[in-house]
């Protein structure tokens, strides 16, 4: 069982696969962070669109009044 796990150690075929693997899982991460950071400002943006329009339509019906 020793020389198993020896073997194992030492064994490199099928690291290339591993470390694209492990390069494209950090590509996802990368990604999914960025889309991530992205639609919050988004959002954000689009809250000031409403608040700034809300504040429009009350100081428009306001001044008519």
């Amino acid at each position: 069982m020793k020389r198993f796990w020896i073997r194992l150690g030492r064994d490199t075929t099928g690291a290339t696969a591993v470390e694209y693997g492990l390069i494209l899982a950090f590509v996802f991460l990368a990604m999914v962070s960025a889309v991530g950071s992205f639609s919050n400002q988004v959002i954000n943006t689009w809250d000031t669109v409403t608040d700034t329009s809300k504040e429009a339509v009350e100081q428009s019906r306001s001044r008519a009044t």
